[in-house]
């Protein structure tokens, strides 16, 4: 199987070296995020769909929402087409815990006649480029989707169901109860050294790692530590305080940047009143 190249002995011993000296390789802190760059509509990382389905049948009142991922050889030579990595299924599990296990999406509000119809509603994750930080850019791209898509209106007369197009009616936002964000910290040095969003390279010499999913309410979502060194409780807690501060400033980072998306794409204020013009 296909895998990333291991970083070289010099290079191993440089990184870890620096990090001893609180250096890291890219000048960043130990507690920065590289910088973020949300877009709409050309390049799509996180895809959302939705289409009407019979909902199921232990789920009468709900609607259906699910996660996909695929992680190509665009991305990297270390992934095949077909061929599932142990990455991809630790992605796949993460962002299901953090995102639809954590109730995110408002699946009743998906309903749309009870037993019958609701919306099925499916976040496609496509990864373009890999070094690392992969499960927090992906949670991060699948809220931004989920909060920038909008579905169709829909309309109920006793079992008849009318869906209207984007040009007979303003299309609806989802009704997300709240934004989840997840934060991977990385060990190195037998835990002495702690610092997130690894790059690639300092992923593949690190001792473990830990990732916590938090919203910026502080309400813990998910932690989860596959392996690697001990952690003490303290440091346990401290990681939680950092993870809450950067979930707050992403989670303002993407309300700003989806506010500038809708005032690019209506200067003037159309869409009010025409979602108005939908209520009444």
């Amino acid at each position: 199987m296909p895998r990333e190249p291991e970083p070289s002995l010099n290079e191993r011993s440089f990184i870890l070296q620096a990090l001893r000296e609180n250096v890291r390789v890219d000048g960043r802190s130990f507690d920065a995020f590289r910088g973020l760059d949300l877009s709409f509509g050309d390049e799509i990382i996180a895809r959302i769909s939705a289409e009407v389905t019979k909902p199921f049948p232990d789920r009468l009142f709900d609607g259906i929402f699910t996660i996909t991922t695929e992680l190509s050889p665009i991305a990297s030579p270390a992934f095949e087409v077909g061929r599932q990595t142990d990455q991809e299924v630790i992605l796949s599990r993460a962002l299901e815990k953090a995102i639809r296990r954590s109730s995110a999406l408002d699946t009743e509000s998906l309903c749309i006649i009870a037993g019958q119809k609701c919306w099925n509603v499916r976040a496609d994750v496509h990864l373009l480029d890999y070094d690392g930080g992969l499960i927090d850019a992906s949670c991060i791209a699948v809220i931004a989707a989920l909060q920038h898509f909008r579905r169709p209106d829909v309309s109920i007369e006793g079992d008849d169901v009318t869906i209207y197009t984007m040009e007979e009616r303003v299309p609806v936002p989802l009704s997300l109860l709240h934004y989840p964000v997840c934060v991977t910290f990385s060990l190195f040095l037998g835990g002495e050294v702690v610092l997130i969003d690894a790059t690639l390279q300092e992923e593949m010499l690190r001792d473990g790692e830990l990732t916590i999913a938090i919203n910026r309410y502080g309400e813990i979502c998910q932690i989860a530590k596959l392996g690697g060194v001990a952690m003490e409780a303290l440091a346990l807690l401290n990681c939680a305080n950092v993870a809450l501060v950067k979930a707050q400033e992403i989670t303002q980072f993407i309300s700003k940047t989806l506010e500038e998306d809708l005032k690019a794409k209506n200067p003037s204020g159309l869409l009010a009143e025409l979602s108005a013009e939908n209520e009444r």
